[in-house]
């Protein structure tokens, strides 16, 4: 009976990487013993399923952990922390913390002593990014519950099962964005060909809705290409 009272929670990011759109995190909270429940049900790192089968089994997966959390970052919230001197990784830990702190916030002090807490770490140092998330967590003792790895999406069910939210929940926001400008402006990242089309046809337009990252490299030189052809015109 005391393997099926341990604990789990498990947390992972989507849209880490897009010039366009929000970045998504997401939680998971399950019994340890539902583990299998997730691996059958077919949770697994969700960059190696299709949109069509993520979507299939989300809400399944959903039905199966005790409680899930998830946090919208903004392009408006990622330039705001890029500006004031943060980056990225320091964003995510912010997230990846009020998460956490949610999901803990109502389990009982035996619950928290059988939990284990796995974050898929998006620094290559695991140790400092660590640190950095507990300068964030309320409850200092579960500083040594938390495991950050590399690649937990892909060794963890519960992680695999954050990751699946995360990413179908960041999908689902795109398109209601899609549908908010009237043009398709593809997955978002930079190397997407819809999504530079857009970026150079309606890029202020999207600025206008905030859906640019204008911290991003991608926008910033496609933003000086605009700038030098306006000053050459007006030269002209």
């Amino acid at each position: 009976m005391q393997h099926e009272k341990e604990l789990l929670i498990g947390v992972d990011d989507a849209g880490r990487g897009p010039v366009l759109g929000p970045m998504c995190l997401a939680g998971v909270l399950i019994e340890k013993s539902k583990e299998e429940e997730l691996k059958t049900a077919g949770a697994k790192d969700s960059k190696l399923l299709s949109p069509a089968q993520r979507e299939r089994i989300v809400e399944d997966l959903k039905k199966m952990v005790r409680d899930y959390k998830f946090r919208l970052i903004s392009p408006v919230e990622i330039d705001t922390g890029m500006g004031e001197g943060l980056n990225l990784n320091l964003v995510e830990a912010l997230a990846s913390a009020s998460i956490i702190n949610e999901l803990t916030e109502r389990l009982s002090t035996a619950q928290k002593q059988n939990l284990k807490i796995i974050l898929d770490c998006p620094s290559i140092n695991t140790s400092g990014w660590k640190n950095q998330l507990m300068g964030y967590i309320k409850d200092k003792k579960l500083e040594s519950k938390i495991i950050c790895e590399h690649k937990a999406d892909f060794n963890y069910p519960v992680v695999s099962a954050a990751s699946i939210i995360a990413k179908t929940t960041r999908d689902a926001e795109i398109e209601k964005l899609k549908i908010e400008v009237g043009f398709d402006f593809g997955s978002g990242y930079p190397s997407d060909p819809y999504t530079k089309k857009a970026l150079i046809e309606h890029g202020d337009e999207l600025l206008k809705k905030h859906i640019i990252r204008e911290s991003w490299a991608t926008w910033q030189a496609i933003a000086g290409k605009k700038n030098n052809k306006n000053i050459k015109q007006t030269t002209l």
